[in-house]
């Protein structure tokens, strides 16, 4: 691994983040409509049997969410540099492709869990409550292994299309079943068996979860069973994205 290389991939997609503000903005608007639309507007309308309000079990869900959409759209960045040529730059440095994934995966990872500190301050601002405890700091753990699962998956793609409008109808094939068959917007127990089935494979159930036991103190599996879901997930997604960007057409 070359430190300077994940070091200067990491600077490049946090100078980019800082300079788009409209970015920022565009990201942030869809949690905000979860958050208003299902959290406080039909959150009156349903009662969970695991206690506590719609509101305060959805908004995990809704940073899970953010997490999920914005770490596999980063997998896009692929294609621009591609597209401009500094794909090809990188690649004839002396530089291993597992520094330059993994600081991609930095850069993208900061920026991603900056946008869900957002939207946790924006829940805390209309009625979410963070369970006080130092459980809590295992928030930030699940968010970042939230993040590196889903830019991996997103590099993993951008690697190996060519077209945005390609990576667009993949990534949104992807992206709405992860959300929807987990346990982001119902809790697990008031699925069916066999949609129960599914929503136990997919990483974001237990990335979730893990969640949710951080800032509200309640969930679904035991916590370690979301730490080490999520430590595999993470870890087989990786090499996953390295082997596919090992592969990549340079254009």
């Amino acid at each position: 691994m070359d430190t300077n290389a994940i070091y200067v991939m990491w600077l490049r997609d946090m100078k980019r983040f800082l300079r788009a503000k409209s970015r920022i903005i565009g990201m942030l608007m869809m949690p905000l409509f979860f958050l208003l639309g299902l959290g406080l507007g039909l959150g009156g309308l349903i009662h969970l049997s695991t206690g506590g309000t719609y509101f305060n079990f959805i908004v995990p869900g809704i940073v899970g969410m953010s997490l999920l959409f914005t770490s596999i759209f980063t997998g896009s960045a692929v294609l621009w540099d591609r597209q401009f040529g500094f794909l090809k730059e990188i690649l004839v440095t002396p530089n291993s492709r597992a520094s330059i994934v993994i600081g991609r995966i930095a850069g993208g990872g900061t920026t991603v869990v900056m946008q869900s500190f957002i939207v946790i301050a924006i829940s805390m601002l209309i009625g979410f409550q963070i369970n006080p405890s130092p459980i809590a700091l295992l928030a930030v753990v699940f968010m970042i292994l939230i993040a590196t699962t889903f830019i991996s998956l997103g590099l993993t793609l951008g690697s190996m299309i060519s077209d945005f409008q390609g990576f667009q109808l993949v990534t949104s094939f992807f992206t709405m079943p992860l959300f929807f068959l987990s346990n982001s917007l119902f809790p697990a127990s008031s699925l069916p068996s066999y949609v129960q089935d599914i929503l136990f494979l997919n990483p974001l159930t237990y990335g979730v979860d893990g969640l949710r036991i951080a800032l509200l103190g309640t969930g679904t599996f035991p916590i370690w069973v979301d730490l080490i879901a999520m430590l595999i997930s993470s870890a087989i997604m990786i090499s996953i994205a390295v082997y596919a960007f090992n592969r990549t057409d340079v254009g």
